[in-house]
């Protein structure tokens, strides 16, 4: 359970990083890129564990509403899954296709950039 929140925060802050403020950004980045305790997160910013817990607590809170308004990661996993599905066909039925093949792959990286 801990695994697959912290991939659906990591999720959704590569969408909404950009709108949140520097102090919501590095608190998440510190707590679930770099993994840093909510006491070393505290001793780094001169404040309170309680005072970096809200803050987590209410930016993971704002970014859950921007995906429920935006769904910009849902409709990410779907594109994707679907690009996946796409490359698993033609990687079956047309192995041999070098052109259909290359297309396909930047289909891929198009969703990765």
């Amino acid at each position: 359970m801990e695994i697959e929140k912290n991939e659906r925060i990591n999720s959704l802050f590569e969408f909404y990083q950009p709108l949140l403020t520097e102090k919501q950004n590095q608190y998440l980045e510190l707590y679930y890129a770099d993994d840093f305790s909510l006491g070393e997160i505290a001793e780094n910013f001169h404040v309170s564990r309680q005072a970096v817990y809200d803050n987590i607590k209410r930016t993971e809170k704002i970014l859950e509403d921007y995906e429920a308004k935006l769904h910009l990661d849902a409709e990410f996993q779907v594109r994707n899954k679907q690009a996946d599905e796409i490359q698993r066909y033609v990687k079956q039925h047309y192995p041999n296709d070098r052109q259909l093949n290359e297309l396909v792959g930047h289909l891929e990286n198009l969703e990765e950039e």
